[in-house]
């Protein structure tokens, strides 16, 4: 289990370079890849040590070249909207959003996530799309009276299903 520190990106990433004005799932490679059956990692933070623990064979990255952007909206006395301002998030605002995932990361013992990375997966097992093996570790979670949420249990749990899963898919099953 790793983040694949001295790894490449997806090669379809290595076509376009420079930063993009777009969020991370407009941006044309996450849609090329999506065509090719992989999904975007979920970004709740009760999934932060999915990539880690997902099979190697079934995750790729592609480096980060979206923008995350702040929403500022007016609204007058009677709760309507009178204007709104879109700004790129300040860089402060985004090493404190890195920070949180880093320190639930410390919490579970691994090491912070490379930057600049955004993590796809391909499910594993029988599973069609990644929210329904997502919904199949939750349900195997609560069937062994483990809490989802980012703890050594749960992160047992999930690294030991996953790797169960990938290896029946190794079987052929």
């Amino acid at each position: 289990m790793s983040w694949d520190e001295d790894g490449t990106p997806h090669p379809l990433a290595l076509r376009r370079t420079g930063r993009s004005e777009l969020e991370a799932d407009r941006l044309p490679e996450i849609r090329e890849l999506e065509v090719l059956g992989w999904e975007p990692a979920p970004e709740d933070l009760r999934w932060v040590f999915l990539p880690y623990v997902w099979p190697p064979a079934a995750r790729t990255w592609i480096p980060d070249r979206s923008t995350h952007w702040a929403v500022d909206t007016a609204l007058d006395g009677h709760g309507h909207i009178t204007g709104v301002e879109c700004a790129p998030l300040p860089e402060p605002d985004l090493r404190d959003l890195d920070q949180e995932a880093d320190a639930a990361l410390a919490g579970l013992g691994l090491p912070p996530r490379p930057r600049g990375r955004l993590w796809l997966l391909r499910p594993v097992g029988p599973f069609a799309t990644l929210d329904e093996l997502l919904d199949h570790l939750d349900t195997v979670a609560a069937e062994r009276a483990v809490e989802a949420r980012p703890s050594t249990a749960f992160l047992a749990l999930a690294r030991a299903e996953l790797a169960e899963l990938a290896s029946r898919d190794g079987d052929g099953g």
